[in-house]
């Protein structure tokens, strides 16, 4: 068997973030959006890839990896310790704010002429949205309803739901066993786009850029099964609730015509986390900036009326 202490540090973050592709999940924060609403009648389908990069994730996991293996690769037992504070620190700053890449696919509906509604599944994360666009002409790419050029802006109003659970990282399959932790969050998040038409209505694309909003809801708790202290099994930590804001900007292209537009796409946050129970009475606290970067293709459907 290949030993733990024989990987970098480098390479175990990415282990770590390759494995977080399809075992952790959070609420997709990239805006592919413009200030102009999907017209009435229409629909864009499209999907993204990126990569979530949170500095307090980063900084509180690189030292975790070799402790948690060390502490805990064929025990039955475990002795509360700091490894033990910085493990649960580990699992909640992946559940709040993990590194890995993430992917999701959407689709959008122009129900009214200034409002559009929609859903995106990021696979782990199911996200249900609307957008009302209050500048700008309404019109289409077949039917114009204003100049080249023209500005648009729009605000929206995003749901988010998932569960999440510590991820499985080399030498780590057993950690969920011992700290038996347990967590799902909700998302409310409200971007507020403008752009600017690339041609009439947008179609050869446009550059869009906004302020985003997110409220986050978190429940958790930890029920480890052979953590001791002394000769005491350590208590279970019954569900917490918490909840945090985080604000961001963002600017994204959409470059195409007519039909089809890939669009590149950065955004960056800053959160302050909060304070978080921990088992044996401790707690911790956590902040820290997020960039999430992206590129993905969108695909426009026109409505059938004439």
């Amino acid at each position: 068997m290949i030993s733990f202490f024989h990987f970098s540090r480098p390479a175990l973050l990415v282990l770590a973030a390759a494995s977080l592709l399809v075992e952790s999940c959070t609420a997709p924060r990239t805006i592919v959006s413009t200030g102009k609403v999907t017209p009435k009648g229409e629909f864009r389908v499209g999907g993204n890839l990126a990569f979530n990069v949170a500095t307090e994730t980063i900084s509180k996991t690189g030292s975790a990896l070799k402790s948690a293996a060390a502490a805990t690769v064929n025990k039955d037992t475990v002795g509360y310790s700091g490894t033990i504070d910085r493990l649960q620190v580990a699992a909640l700053a992946y559940v709040l704010d993990p590194v890995r890449p993430s992917s999701d696919l959407y689709v959008r509906y122009g129900a009214l002429d200034r409002l559009d509604v929609g859903y995106k599944y990021a696979f782990g994360s199911h996200v249900f949205d609307a957008a009302y666009q209050f500048l700008g002409p309404t019109g289409t790419v077949e039917r114009p309803g204003g100049p080249a050029g023209a500005t648009y802006a729009s605000i929206g109003l995003q749901f988010a739901t998932q569960r999440a659970s510590l991820p499985s990282l080399p030498f780590l399959d057993n950690i969920n066993d011992v700290l038996g932790f347990r967590a799902t969050r909700h998302d409310i998040i409200v971007p507020l786009v403008f752009s600017h038409s690339f041609g009439a209505e947008e179609e050869i694309g446009a550059v869009s850029y906004g302020v985003v909003y997110t409220h986050t809801f978190l429940r958790y708790g930890f029920e480890p099964s052979k953590v001791f202290n002394g000769s005491a099994k350590v208590p279970a930590l019954l569900e917490q609730k918490t909840n945090f804001p985080s604000f961001g900007g963002f600017v994204n292209a959409k470059i195409g015509y007519r039909y089809a537009y890939v669009i590149p796409s950065v955004g960056i946050y800053y959160q302050n986390y909060g304070t978080y129970q921990l088992l044996n009475n401790k707690s911790a606290s956590l902040s820290g900036l997020t960039i999430v970067p992206s590129i993905g293709l969108q695909f426009r459907i026109p409505s059938s009326r004439r």
